[in-house]
């Protein structure tokens, strides 16, 4: 896999900064990270919604060629479960349902389509995708605004320049959340069947939100994949994050080494701590290794070891290797470069703590998931990173010959494809009401 040139150049002329205020207070990332092993069992999941979650029609609007847009409000379910969380302008979810005035097929199919990085508003996605699905495919499309987006951005964030690292994480909860209360109101309203859908972080939260849906339903993450710890920490976009305030708050504040740091390394069902200690130093080995390959921090001697697999002690690795590896941080000499390894391997511990899909319920049926990715993608690495066939066995993968913003900007019609495709499964496979079209027949 190679790395786009146009990636590269398209993230140095984008001057803004990520996470200017830092990681959010210690207090609100361990109520998350709590919420985290709730939201992502789909069991749990579904009493975090009320069945008829109440959803507000702000106005029915008969547009060109037979199209029906229906613009509409509610209150984000997060607000009740994490009060204080979302900011006053995010606890309002607004979307825009396009549709035909006539549908031209038994069933009236619906996608879902989450917002990427940038994309405020409805118009972007409206043009690109709604309107090509609904005239060519007779497919619907429900437009989903993101919390800290468009209207419900708060007045202190500058465009999609998020001001706290736990911002993305209450993002990922609220839009779970909303999508259940979306999808049962649209089930209620007769449509389906139903696909999630977006591009990049949008592709990201499809998946998300795919994991808690408790029947079959198609998916199509376009240019995301299993987790967004490299895309912070390795990818084009670590270059526009605000490491220096990071780096200072996470040292300065006792509270995230004595209280946060433990509630991701002593969670027994986390990605990065496991069960077996073999595993996890091969997963801590190639974490490190992934992180010091990055171009803002310089690798210190004392990483070898960990490299040649001579880490001291036996049990835990997570138990075992944390006096060790602060010892041997405190001996470099570089103070610089102490804080901002302190700051990458905590940006990636707590990345894979709350996007990594493996940490999530796996979607009811996988085959009907179909993803495309782009092979020189330089915001979404994916070497040595868990693949989606191994967390989502029998899903698809398709990848294009792009990078990043090439395969957006070149690949709209193929994203497409992949939501009929998947739709298509889902149509012939299941009923609307989730239940298979073909039982087996046993012997």
């Amino acid at each position: 896999m190679g790395i786009s040139r146009v990636d590269q150049l398209y993230r140095s002329i984008v001057l803004t900064k990520f996470f200017r205020k830092g990681w959010g207070a210690p207090e609100d990332l361990k109520r998350l990270f709590d919420f985290r092993k709730i939201i992502s069992r789909r069991d749990l999941c579904q009493d975090l919604v009320d069945k008829h979650h109440p959803i507000v029609v702000d106005k029915v609007t008969n547009s060109f060629r037979g199209t029906k847009i229906i613009d509409g409000h509610f209150t984000s379910p997060l607000v009740q479960h994490l009060p204080g969380l979302l900011p006053r302008a995010s606890e309002t979810s607004h979307f825009q349902l396009i549709i035909p005035t006539v549908w031209k097929t038994e069933d009236r199919p619906i996608c879902i389509h989450m917002a990427g990085t940038g994309d405020h508003h409805f118009w972007r996605r409206r043009y690109i995708l709604a309107k090509p699905l609904l005239f060519e495919n007779n497919v619907g499309s429900l437009l989903l605004e993101n919390p800290f987006y468009g209207v419900r951005k708060p007045a202190e964030q500058y465009r999609s320049s998020l001001l706290h690292v736990a911002d993305i994480f209450i993002m990922g909860g609220a839009l779970i959340l909303e999508s259940i209360a979306l999808l049962r109101w649209l089930e209620n309203e007769g449509y389906g069947p139903f696909c999630l859908h977006g591009i990049s972080m949008g592709g990201h939260m499809a998946s998300l939100a795919a994991t808690n849906w408790p029947k079959p339903i198609a998916v199509a993450p376009c240019l995301s994949w299993t987790t967004a710890s490299d895309v912070f920490t390795r990818g084009v976009l670590s270059g526009a994050i605000s490491w220096d305030c990071l780096e200072d708050q996470f040292l300065s504040d006792s509270r995230f080494q004595s209280e946060v740091v433990p509630m991701i390394y002593n969670n027994s069902d986390a990605y990065l701590n496991g069960k077996n200690f073999d595993r996890n130093l091969m997963d801590f080995k190639t974490t490190v290794a992934r992180l010091l390959s990055s171009k803002y921090v310089i690798i210190p001697e004392w990483v070898s070891p960990i490299l040649s697999g001579k880490l001291p002690g036996n049990g835990d690795l997570m138990k075992t290797h944390d006096k060790w590896i602060h010892e041997k941080i405190s001996t470099s000499t570089s103070k610089r470069q102490q804080q901002r390894l302190e700051a990458l391997t905590f940006m990636h511990a707590i990345m894979d703590e709350c996007t990594h899909l493996k940490n999530f319920s796996v979607p009811v049926d996988t085959e009907m998931v179909s993803v495309v990715t782009a092979r020189d993608d330089a915001y979404v690495l994916r070497d040595d990173v868990q693949s989606m066939e191994e967390v989502w066995p029998g899903c698809s993968v398709n990848t294009t010959n792009y990078g990043h913003i090439s395969a957006y900007v070149l690949y709209q019609v193929h994203f497409r494809h992949a939501i009929v495709n998947s739709l298509n499964m889902l149509r012939a496979k299941y009923n609307l009401d989730g239940s298979p079209k073909f039982e087996v027949q046993s012997l």
